[in-house]
């Protein structure tokens, strides 16, 4: 479709009788002007059409497209005219699907040759013109029904030519579409939900409609985005007084970082604020805005927002804004320890804001960058790999300094190096420094990350913002789940002891589990120790009578076999005796009863048989 306008100033856009040759400056229009139309052999059908007059230029096309269901083929758009002085419109032309033809251009910008579709368009000449008149109706004054191609006269195949489809353009199918969008589903999931639902009187919806419904609706927004964001925060406001929403503005009225926490999460904060996971790893495509999340876990190990903000950039001034703002919608509530990644800026703006906040890096994006900066040396020493595990894995704070001094004489560390900075900032990694924080057993800004994976598909800013909002309530609503599961059913026992039931009243389910399995970890291993003393004790009264269990238990130890089995199962020459299940069965005739053979080999049964054939 393409609009056309006038040169110069004409009145002609308004029009009392029929004229074939106004101004058109296009040559497809002038092609379409000197067509000789042709007689058809209903001539009556042509002369009805001419002449019909329209409200509107919709109502043109829904007559044209109604006519070509009956004749079996579809239509499009072909131009609009519109005055250039007044950009009125004073003439469209409605044509064939298969009018004109595809442009033979087939090489992209690249210089790779494009593969090209089979050819739909093959220079059909049927048409229908409309035009206004100065009562501002629009009526038919060119119309030409002569097809070159074989029509179709099935309603099933009419109704698959695009512009018969009209199923996803019904305002019933468009809300559909844009509500299962919000929700959070793809186009082609959205096509797949839809055509399960419609008749099967409808044509299937395709993903490229559903596509282009979800543009459509897009354009209202266009240029309104965050003022429809700004919106949609302020009538939260009003429906939720602990509702806290910040934003900072240019000077030129432009936003550059928002944050916005909700009542739900301000309370949530007050019980588990005592672990914050902070982490900006996601950027929307169009106004290339961080998003950032301020994630922790609850009493059932669940991910929980405290709040989330959209940032205009990552310097240290930015992260200082929210901080501050996170701190004054947080009752001033400093959080005990923070996880976040390496990043410099995000760090001293939480020395300034947070003091009193021990601040841990994430151990995957450590993980990341020793496999990096760890491949020369690893490469140059072959022993590299374990002598920096045994210095990462130390249990004291000297252990873990005296064994980097001793890598970096061994392997001649620079001072400016990877390993070298890194035991710069040992604080905020090395588990020696951390044993006294409680991190909620979390170690790394993941759950950050499983939020910003929800929230891909989506660039545009208030759909950004729904599908959060859906994220947030799909998570509490899982949590919810879990209370009421954890408060209508009982904690499975391992043992009498009145510690594991104790812990089987207090604990969540899913945190009671983890307590159970160490549980039985720990007494399996304490009751091994203890079997061990008794039974070295008993094998050597005579010679320990005056050495108690605690100083035999001190001095025992358990170690692996020395040497591993060459064969799985028991050895052949196993000298212990076999249960009767193990026992080979030994093989019994069933014709003469004997051992150690069946009946098909029973030389008895071959003796008699060869008896009776000779009788």
């Amino acid at each position: 479709m393409s609009e056309t306008q006038a040169d110069g100033p004409i009145d002609t856009h308004t029009i009392d009788d029929v004229d074939t040759n106004d101004l058109l400056e296009s040559s497809e229009t002038e092609e379409i002007n000197n067509v000789n139309v042709e007689c058809d052999e209903d001539k009556s059908t042509e002369e009805s059409i001419l002449g019909n007059v329209f409200d509107t230029p919709k109502d043109a096309y829904t007559f044209y497209n109604d006519y070509a269901f009956l004749h079996g083929f579809g239509i499009r758009i072909h131009h609009k005219y519109k005055n250039k002085t007044t950009n009125e419109p004073y003439r469209r032309i409605y044509v064939c699907n298969k009018e004109g033809f595809k442009r033979l251009n087939d090489n992209t910008s690249s210089g790779n040759k494009k593969k090209r579709r089979r050819d739909v368009r093959i220079g059909c000449k049927a048409m229908l013109r409309i035009s206004k008149q100065k009562d501002e109706k629009w009526f038919v004054d060119m119309f030409n029904d002569t097809h070159n191609h074989d029509l179709s006269m099935t309603p099933t195949k009419v109704m698959k030519h695009r512009s018969h489809g009209k199923f996803h353009r019904s305002m019933e199918c468009k809300s559909i579409i844009v509500e299962l969008n919000q929700a959070g589903l793809k186009s082609c999931q959205i096509k797949k939900a839809i055509n399960a639902m419609k008749t099967s009187d409808e044509v299937d919806v395709t993903s490229k409609q559903c596509v282009d419904v979800l543009s459509e609706q897009r354009k209202q927004y266009r240029g309104k985005e965050f003022y429809g964001l700004i919106k949609h925060f302020q009538d939260k406001s009003l429906t939720n007084n602990d509702h806290y929403f910040v934003m900072d503005v240019c000077d030129d009225g432009c936003p550059r970082n928002m944050f916005l926490a909700d009542g739900r999460s301000r309370e949530a904060y007050t019980k588990f604020g005592d672990v914050v996971v902070f982490d900006v790893t996601y950027m929307t495509n169009k106004y290339k805005m961080s998003f950032a999340p301020f994630v922790r876990v609850n009493q059932h190990g669940q991910s929980i927002l405290f709040g989330r903000a959209l940032l205009e950039n990552e310097k240290e001034e930015t992260f200082e804004w929210l901080f501050e703002n996170f701190l004054k919608c947080m009752f001033g509530k400093f959080p005990k320890a923070s996880i976040t990644d390496q990043d410099k800026a995000m760090g001293n703006a939480i020395k300034k804001v947070f003091p009193q906040t021990r601040h841990r890096f994430c151990a995957w994006h450590i993980k990341k960058h020793e496999s990096e900066h760890l491949r020369p040396f690893v490469a140059r020493y072959s022993d590299f790999q374990e002598s920096y595990r045994d210095y990462v894995n130390s249990d004291t704070i000297e252990e873990f300094e005296t064994k980097f001094e001793v890598i970096c004489g061994k392997y001649q560390l620079e001072n400016n190096c990877w390993i070298s900075e890194m035991f710069n900032q040992r604080i905020h990694w090395a588990k020696p420094f951390l044993k006294d924080i409680f991190l909620a057993g979390m170690t790394t800004s993941g759950r950050s990350e499983s939020i910003n994976s929800f929230l891909m598909d989506f660039t545009m800013l208030n759909a950004f913002v729904l599908q959060y909002d859906k994220a947030v309530e799909s998570r509490r609503a899982t949590e919810e789940d879990e209370d009421f599961k954890t408060m209508n059913s009982r904690a499975v026992l391992s043992s009498v002891h009145p510690i594991e039931a104790k812990a089987g009243e207090c604990y969540t389910r899913n945190v009671f589990e983890i307590f159970k399995k160490e549980w039985i970890e720990a007494t399996s291993n304490l009751t091994h120790e203890t079997e061990n003393p008794k039974a070295f004790g008993n094998s050597s009264q005579g010679s320990s009578m005056g050495i108690s269990q605690v100083d035999l238990m001190a001095q025992f130890s358990v170690r692996d076999p020395s040497g591993s089995t060459k064969t799985k199962g028991r050895p052949k020459n196993a000298s212990r005796i076999k249960s009767s299940l193990e026992v080979p069965k030994k093989r019994t005739c069933s014709y003469c009863q004997g051992l150690g053979h069946y009946a098909s080999s029973c030389s008895k049964r071959k003796a008699d048989e060869s008896l009776q054939e000779k009788d």
